[in-house]
């Protein structure tokens, strides 16, 4: 009896503790996305004409930003919310709902990486059929910030595909492992 409550006690420090590392990390790659998109901007001078590239010139970019921003904001909160809760001993329905809101922040994270490769590719590579040129030859640099910009972004998404897996495990768990 008393290796069992062990036991339990260990597993739910254990899920604790990759509830606080993983929306730690989630903050950590949002927050360094973000301030790698806000600092990608170059100008070239083209046939005599100064261009210069920026997120803001794209709605895809700025949804990207805008989906970070937000995944940011919202794993901090829910990393104070993980820390209020885990002093309590029913926690279940409060979990599901923490379940929810990691599967909502999922979701906008790969929707605004998604979006944000599309136009990536597209200014990498251009699409011919329509006439549509490729641009990173010539931004070669906001091009590479953006890159980078996007792999911190799936690296959060990353972690809170993580943290939805680690819940609905939980959840599928029989009752004496909660």
């Amino acid at each position: 009896m008393a290796s069992e409550i062990a036991v339990k006690s260990s597993t739910r420090r254990s899920f604790f503790m990759a509830q606080v590392m993983l929306r730690i990390l989630a903050i950590a790659f949002t927050l360094a996305a973000i301030s790698v998109m806000l600092t990608s901007t170059e100008s070239v001078m083209l046939f005599g004409i100064k261009l210069v590239a920026t997120y803001s010139d794209s709605s895809a970019m700025r949804f990207f930003l805008g989906a970070n921003i937000t995944a940011c904001i919202f794993s901090f909160l829910s990393l104070i919310f993980v820390c209020v809760i885990s002093r309590s001993e029913s926690q279940l329905n409060k979990c599901f709902h923490l379940f929810l809101h990691d599967m909502v922040i999922m979701v906008l994270l790969i929707s605004g990486c998604a979006a944000a490769s599309a136009i990536g590719y597209l200014s990498k590579y251009g699409e011919e059929k329509i006439g549509w040129t490729a641009v990173c030859d010539s931004v070669s640099k906001f091009c590479n910030r953006v890159m980078i910009s996007l792999v911190l972004s799936y690296l959060g998404f990353f972690s809170y595909m993580a943290l939805a897996i680690m819940a609905a495990k939980k959840f599928m768990s029989t009752p004496s492992e909660r």
